[in-house]
């Protein structure tokens, strides 16, 4: 009952019983007094009770009431239409509250009326009504208010020009907000941060600099949201040198470092991989605020440092969703995808929704994971909460379907989306790709342009991606040729890359060489690397040997070069040239990359290494193996040691290309006699001729489907086949 009290106020109860003026002022106190909406609507009625609803005064005051206590402003808005003649001041005052509040095209109603039934506007009318119209983004309308302020003779005025700059820049018209900015005759520290900032939603970020170096020139000194802005577009251009220059800038001008400013210094330094300077300075400060904590939870996990970024994470104490997503994303692509996952759940556990860009780095995690299980999960939560209508969602789940080996539900997502861009073609024309359908891949991409929809860079890389793993020489000659003749696209290394590895796989090594001779640009570690690839698959020693030494070139640490490099030698049985690459390699710490094969099974993930010991049912697994391999022997299996380029006697070399991590999951996948029919597997390095070959038996002998996700592509055995048809 005392709450109730609390909202009610002690009016007259009969209006007419008092005076007019004692009424009045009884009503004018009223308002002045009232603390909620609910009692401004009571006196509202007594007002309208009283016969003083056409008392501007009073309607006046209570408008001006219902802004402060109201956080909508639809009852001051019916108010204040009721009102005739509103006074200019009242308009002004009521535009400036409408401006910043949820819904600022409403405070176009009240610059209607003012042209239309008040006194007109004035010079300090504009700026609240730009303002809203800015953060409205209504161009259209703000054109029009411009060329009302001109026809007033208005736009002079210093804060109508800062107005029309904000305006035009946030409506996304640069060039005419870089205009006004250049007519005006007075620009303070604001308009040069409005322009800054117009520079830097556009992602123009050289102008950026630029204008900054104009505003060092003049007398306006820039202030910490200035620096914070260029600070920023030095962070997203990867431009370290320019950033250190305004960190000293900063420092000469003993400009104050707030948390704000060293947030935005430790993002940069962050975002540009200087994880050493961003560190000094995220030291330095206390109390660690959430968006330096979060920089530096990014910046570590951009740069593979991703036990470093979790450290900072755990000691965050206060977390908020875009921190949780910058941890999630970095697992996701650091190859950590099960904790990403883990994290994802976590997250849920607290309480915290998830929004697009989380789920878009949990789906690729899922991805990278392999898991149909989880896929399958992760689908149908993106449906439950919301995010299924979302088109780079449902681009995100045709990947991770491909990436969990099921065309058809990659397809299913696509065939369903009421909308496709040229991201979900071209996801759908990889995702062919991967699993060796070249003929979907082309039927796809020719059915893309049917509905006009233009192929850009990334589509012709999966087409001549499918072509490659095809064998379809000819068709990726033409494809190749029409990019650049019918689309005007100017081939990437990327492209060229495809056309290497397309005459590289069908043994055109000559044909493969003139690409890499032929190039407008220098060929990149990516053009050597396929050479060196097909080289090294078509037994090619002199120019595998040859590419590899030119990659090297390029990127001395570049294991998988140090690795061919080595292996070439020990086939030419040059071990002392092996020895020679692997003690470089030991001194310089860079290791190959060790095989890991993972398998899904009773919705858990099972990861194995090469010889692998560790599982809780080793024992079972190898007994299995043995198992396997005497019936494979049966059918005339016999173990490639080939692949093994170590000075290894061959009976060794046989004993340990049986050990490799993805036979290891395959047995473990045979053990259960309760799982699926389909095996799925999924290795982070190319499967080596043996371990093919042995898939392609299991297949026939225990009549299984196994389907293995390598680093380059899916192959599905059945029935002593697969889809690759040995050509990979």
């Amino acid at each position: 009952m005392s709450a109730l009290t609390q909202t009610t106020l002690a009016l007259p109860p009969n209006p007419n019983l008092a005076t007019g003026s004692a009424t009045y002022s009884n009503l004018f106190t009223a308002l002045s007094s009232s603390t909620t909406t609910t009692q401004l609507k009571q006196v509202h009625a007594q007002i309208l009770r009283s016969g003083l609803d056409r008392s501007n005064s009073l309607l006046v005051k209570l408008v001006l009431s219902s802004c402060v206590l109201s956080p909508s402003l639809d009852y001051a808005l019916s108010v204040f239409n009721q009102i005739s003649n509103p006074p200019t001041h009242l308009c002004n005052k009521f535009l400036r509250e409408l401006s910043h509040r949820a819904k600022p095209s409403k405070t176009l109603l009240v610059y209607e009326k003012m042209r239309r039934d008040g006194p007109g506007v004035d010079r300090f009318s504009f700026p609240p009504i730009l303002k809203a119209v800015s953060r409205a983004s209504a161009l259209n309308e703000g054109m029009e208010i411009h060329g009302v302020a001109a026809k007033l003779c208005f736009d002079k005025d210093p804060f109508v020009e800062t107005g029309l700059v904000r305006m035009y820049a946030a409506c996304g018209r640069i060039l005419e907000a870089r205009l006004m900015f250049d007519k005006m005759s007075h620009r303070d520290v604001v308009t040069w941060s409005i322009m800054m900032d117009g520079y830097c939603q556009r992602g123009l970020f050289d102008c950026v600099f630029h204008l900054f170096e104009e505003m060092k020139c003049s007398t306006v000194e820039p202030d910490g949201m200035i620096l914070s802005t260029i600070l920023s577009a030095c962070g997203r251009t990867g431009n370290l040198s320019y950033g250190k220059e305004i960190h000293d800038f900063i420092t000469e001008n003993n400009i104050a470092l707030d948390s704000h400013l060293q947030s935005s210094l430790i993002a940069m330094y962050a975002s540009c991989g200087s994880m050493d300077l961003a560190q000094q300075l995220f030291n330095k400060m206390s109390p660690k605020n959430l968006v330096a904590s979060t920089a530096m939870v990014s910046g570590y996990s951009k740069h593979g440092q991703i036990e470093d970024a979790r450290l900072i994470f755990n000691q965050t104490v206060e977390k908020d969703l875009v921190c949780w997503s910058a941890m999630i994303s970095g697992y996701a692509e650091s190859d950590w995808p099960q904790e990403a996952l883990r994290l994802f759940n976590e997250m849920q556990v607290l309480g915290i929704r998830p929004d697009q860009v989380t789920m878009l780095s949990v789906i690729s995690a899922c991805a990278h994971l392999g898991a149909m299980y989880q896929a399958n999960w992760i689908h149908i939560y993106v449906d439950k909460n919301g995010f299924g209508a979302a088109l780079p969602v449902n681009n995100a789940l045709i990947d991770m379907y491909a990436k969990c080996g099921s065309l058809e539900r990659a397809r299913g997502v696509f065939e369903k989306m009421p909308r496709r861009n040229v991201i979900s073609w071209t996801s759908m024309i990889s995702a062919f790709a991967m699993h060796g359908d070249a003929t979907n891949a082309l039927n796809f991409f020719n059915r893309m342009k049917d509905e006009n929809i233009e192929p850009n860079g990334v589509t012709f890389i999966g087409v001549l991606y499918a072509c490659s793993h095809a064998g379809l020489v000819e068709e990726g000659r033409r494809i190749f040729s029409s990019m650049i003749n019918e689309y005007n696209l100017a081939p990437k290394h990327e492209h060229y890359g495809c056309m290497v590895d397309l005459f590289g796989r069908a043994n055109l090594l000559r044909e493969a060489l003139k690409v890499v001779e032929a190039m407008p640009m220098a060929p990149n570690v990516v053009i050597w690397g396929s050479l060196m690839a097909t080289c090294w698959a078509h037994g090619e020693n002199e120019l595998g040997e040859f590419a590899a030494k030119q990659l090297l070139e390029l990127e001395p640490d570049h294991d998988g070069a140090l690795v061919v490099l080595s292996n070439i030698y020990a086939k030419e049985r040059r071990w002392d040239d092996v020895r020679k690459v692997r003690n470089l390699m030991k001194n310089s710490g860079i290791f190959k990359e060790r095989g890991c094969s993972r398998i899904e099974l009773n919705n858990e993930v099972h990861e194995f290494l090469m010889a692998d010991r560790n599982h809780k049912q080793a024992g079972k697994i190898y007994e299995k193996l043995d198992k396997v391999v005497s019936d494979l022997k049966l059918a005339g299996y016999a173990p490639n040691a080939r692949s093994v380029l170590v000075d290894l006697e061959e009976e060794e070399k046989k004993e340990v290309v049986l050990w490799h991590s993805e036979k290891l999951a395959l047995c473990y996948g045979l053990i259960d006699q309760h799982n699926s029919s389909i095996i799925r597997i999924v290795k982070n390095i190319r499967i080596c001729e043996d371990c093919h070959t042995f898939m392609k038996l299991v297949s026939k002998v225990y009549g299984k489907e196994i389907v293995v996700r390598d680093r380059t592509r899916f192959h599905h055995y059945k029935d002593g086949v697969c889809s690759c048809k040995d050509y990979w």
